[in-house]
């Protein structure tokens, strides 16, 4: 869709066809992203009559723009969808609270003698993933199992040796952790049996597993290889040991999970329990943010896509507390990724239902752990502010810390920033960028004045709290013109102060008139480091700003110069070939069939960049006398 429309454009040009929107802010941030069977109704139906939800109206009040993704069908979209909220974590959509990656258990059956590894993200190699693990220790606990029963080995060693290196066994082999691959000592067949069944183990299939094994043990014994009978008749009761405790059900064996949810407000928490062949293997516990105003039944629909976007393995079955919000479109997309039919089901009796209450109330512990984890969190203060509160004697501990640079090139681009730190750490939601607007030629104290009344107009205008403490990334001069700013909107209660680059001095308003009183903190101690730390993140996000600021200009004048390109061509020269290097390379053929372009233009667009080659193909005149 062409970016130059307006809205009421873009909304009559939709296209009745599945897909995914994504609406943006005026900052161009993705706030908001959905999927439909038909773009053309879905969107149109933000934009008639009145809001029937608080959040949408909260919404479209920040809604600048939206761009579409149109799919071949409505599971495309579904999968299109989380993996772009995966991706942007946008405002107000429902996403798993915490980005950290989950470890999975990598069996690299890509190698000719696989090994177990720990990873945090599943890459399509060839090898095996199973997970992901919230539980670290416990995974870990599951790796040792494997070692010991099946005598995987762990070491990094490529086998055989590219290079080929002979290779030494190590204490590994002497204590039966390792069956020595390293020296030859066990063929890669048998080495693969191995495998095989340590993933069975990992896939939970232990009714598979212990007849596989009981079927070696047997092959052996009448092979009269009465030790090797004796190796598999111990890993075959060392797997039934671990299934005993596993077990839970003496229902049908079908692979399922189940799942409970558990919330207060905007926290959510999901437990998943898997269960494989009668056998609890493994627990998940995750963190959700949500809007107050998100039902019950969208919350489970968009974990459930989040969970299993990028899971290993999907199960036949998953028992859900409550119905989700679109279970026959789940279902099939499960089904399809799955490759077997997959069933979503209510459990209310038995024990299935005995299992469910079970993930509900684990659903419930886990959401009173998060409560305390975050008012825990949110009444420790770290030591480095009481440190500061002292150094600066504020009368409250300075948790909430605005701090503010500008950055010019000579004239050229000016900029500031403003940085928001809370209980010492970044905030990065809280960051704002300013186009200087007001001030002509380079003037540092006059910028500075205009981003901080800029930045303290738009607080008193939404009705936010004011910051503890304002830092001005400068000397005197630049704290004078903040605290004028200050003045002029009769703010006189937020403190502020100035930190000096060349000796690290605090500048204190403090008699202004004979520019200020210095403060000097020692440089090892907490609170200097982190108004450092707040003062060179204020510097780094306005160089960041004015660099980009600047490349866009230069970039865009350069295409700007070619007659008969305009903004529309520029935009689409770009958007299609992808940068200005690209188009000065590009062919005249290319400009036509790749750019778009007519014949003319694009003979003066490849022209112009070639001016010296276009010379030397036109023949020179003759001579006249």
């Amino acid at each position: 869709m062409p970016p130059h429309l307006s809205l009421d454009e873009k909304l009559k040009v939709l296209p009745d066809r599945p897909g995914v929107y994504l609406f943006k802010n005026a900052r161009g941030e993705y706030i908001y992203i959905g999927k439909a069977a038909s773009l053309r109704s879905r969107v149109r139906s933000y934009f008639r009559g009145v809001p029937d939800h608080p959040r949408t109206a909260r919404l479209l009040d920040k809604l600048a723009d939206f761009e579409i993704l149109s799919t071949d069908s409505e599971i495309e979209a579904l999968i299109l969808e989380a993996n772009l909220i995966k991706e942007h974590k946008p405002r107000y959509n429902v996403a798993l609270k915490d980005d950290k990656r989950y470890p999975y258990i990598k069996v690299t059956t890509n190698e000719p003698y696989p090994r177990m590894l720990v990873v945090r993200r599943m890459r399509k190699d060839g090898a095996r993933y199973f997970g992901p693990y919230t539980q670290v220790r416990s995974m870990r606990e599951t790796i040792k199992t494997l070692g010991r029963v099946f005598q995987i080995r762990t070491c990094n060693l490529v086998i055989p040796s590219p290079t080929g290196r002979r290779y030494r066994v190590c204490l590994d082999y002497y204590i039966k952790r390792c069956p020595g691959p390293c020296e030859d000592l066990i063929a890669q067949a048998e080495y693969r049996r191995l495998i095989d069944a340590a993933c069975l183990f990992l896939e939970g299939k232990s009714e598979q597993l212990l007849r596989e094994l009981s079927q070696r043990m047997e092959e052996a014994s009448e092979r009269m290889h009465f030790e090797e009978a004796a190796a598999w008749r111990d890993k075959l009761r060392a797997v039934e040991s671990v299934r005993q405790k596993q077990k839970v059900t003496d229902g049908p064996n079908v692979d399922r999970d189940v799942i409970g949810i558990a919330r207060a407000d905007q926290i959510v928490a999901a437990v998943v329990l898997q269960v494989r062949d009668g056998a609890l293997i493994g627990r998940q516990s995750f963190q959700l943010r949500a809007e107050t105003d998100d039902t019950d039944a969208v919350v489970l629909t968009e974990f459930i896509k989040q969970y299993y976007l990028n899971s290993p393995a999907i199960p036949d079955a998953v028992d859900l507390p409550f119905d989700c919000a679109e279970p026959g479109l789940i279902a099939e997309w499960l089904t399809r990724e799955h490759g077997r039919t997959v069933t979503l089901t209510l459990p209310k009796r038995g024990e299935r239902a005995a299992l469910l209450e079970m993930t509900q109330t684990n659903a419930r512990l886990s959401l009173n752990e998060f409560l305390s984890q975050r008012e825990k969190t949110a009444v420790r203060i770290p030591d480095a502010v009481y440190q500061l509160q002292r150094d600066l004697r504020l009368a409250t501990p300075p948790r909430h810390i605005a701090a503010f640079d500008v950055s010019n090139l000579g004239a050229t681009d000016p900029v500031g920033s403003m940085v928001y730190f809370r209980d010492a750490k970044p905030l990065k939601r809280n960051y704002r960028k300013f186009k200087i607007r007001s001030v002509i030629g380079q003037n540092d104290f006059a910028m500075m004045g205009e981003i901080v009344a800029r930045y303290f107009e738009q607080v008193v205008e939404s009705g936010q709290e004011f910051p503890d403490l304002v830092l001005i990334d400068g000397g005197a001069g630049q704290l004078k013109s903040a605290l004028m700013a200050l003045d002029a909107l009769n703010i006189a209660d937020v403190p502020a102060i100035g930190l000096a680059k060349r000796l690290e001095q605090v500048i204190l308003p403090e008699s202004m008139d004979t520019d200020g009183r210095t403060l000097t903190i020692p440089r090892a101690s907490p609170s200097l480091r982190l108004l450092q730390h707040a003062r060179d993140e204020a510097h780094r996000f306005a160089l960041t700003f004015q660099k980009n600021r600047r490349k866009k200009r230069v970039l865009r004048s350069e295409l700007d110069a070619i007659p008969g390109v305009g903004p529309a061509r520029r935009g689409q020269l770009l958007s299609r070939l992808g940068s200005v290097e690209a188009v000065r390379a590009a062919t005249e053929p290319d400009l036509i069939e790749r750019g778009g372009l007519d014949r003319r233009t694009a003979r003066a667009v490849w022209g112009f960049f070639h001016q010296d080659s276009a010379a030397a193909a036109v023949p020179a005149s003759p001579e006249t006398d």
